[in-house]
């Protein structure tokens, strides 16, 4: 019966917070997180799509309920690409947590990321995450199709409210 009224915890188990479709938008904001509630944070992103010559994916953070868009991010990740080109990318001093950059072809990307600390006032908010990217080019793989596992900060105590998912350029989301 406790199960049944969701009064009995099940250690491990997922709550659905909140689902979002995109179209011809440039962001995506994850305002009601329920920071106070979990320190732990689960996040898909499921056939994302966009297209523009040097173009970032990411994300960055709400504080309190104001964006986050100065230079003040880091990340890493480690590259696994079709072809030669594998590696790592680090940065500091950016204005958002990196999942990928398009090259001259479109891209589909798949995702998963955890958040911690998020609305922990005393703490630093972390992610980490792992990410498909499809690159299509003259109907075949790209080379730079393949998988990134990385993570980033925002290398500040503050209370994370929100999370947007945007790109840099000025096309837009699709999924």
């Amino acid at each position: 019966e406790l199960d049944q009224e969701n009064k009995w915890t099940n250690f491990g188990q997922l709550e659905l917070i909140q689902t979002q479709s995109t179209s011809a938008v440039t962001s995506v904001d994850f305002t009601n997180i329920k920071e106070d509630i979990y320190n732990v944070h689960f996040m898909t992103l499921t056939n994302f799509g966009f297209f523009e010559q040097s173009q970032n994916m990411g994300f960055r953070f709400f504080e309190n309920g104001v964006l986050e868009s100065s230079s003040v991010y880091h990340y890493a990740f480690q590259a696994n690409e079709v072809g030669s080109t594998t590696g790592e990318v680090k940065a500091t001093n950016s204005n958002l947590i990196r999942l990928d950059q398009t090259g001259s072809q479109g891209i589909t990307l798949n995702s998963y990321a955890y958040f911690y600390n998020l609305g922990d006032s005393t703490k630093y908010s972390l992610t980490t995450y792992h990410s498909m990217v499809e690159r299509i080019s003259s109907g075949s793989f790209a080379t730079s199709t393949g998988s990134k596992f990385g993570g980033g900060l925002l290398p500040q105590a503050s209370t994370v409210n929100g999370i947007r998912v945007l790109t840099t350029g000025s096309n837009n989301l699709s999924n």
